[in-house]
C-alpha cells in the first residue's frame, strides 16, 4: 500500500520549477505573473494529491467491502 516514489519526485519537481519561476518573475517585476504561476502550480499539485487520496479510499473501500 506504499506510495510510489515517482509521485513524490513529481511533486518536488513541480515545486522546484514553480519556486524558480516565481523568483525570476518576481525579480523582473512581474509580480502578478509570479502569483499566477504559484497558483497554477498549487492547483496542479492539489489535483495530484486528490488522485492519490482517491486511490487510497478505493483501496480502503475494496478491503472493507470485499470487492
Amino acid at each position: 500500500m506504499g506510495i510510489d516514489v515517482d509521485v513524490i519526485f513529481k511533486i518536488a519537481g513541480v515545486g522546484i520549477v514553480v519556486a524558480f519561476l516565481h523568483t525570476i518573475l518576481d525579480q523582473v517585476g512581474k509580480k502578478e505573473y509570479a502569483q499566477w504561476v504559484t497558483l497554477f502550480g498549487f492547483i496542479y499539485i492539489l489535483f495530484m494529491v486528490v488522485s492519490i487520496v482517491d486511490s487510497l479510499f478505493q483501496k480502503i473501500k475494496s478491503v472493507f467491502l470485499f470487492q
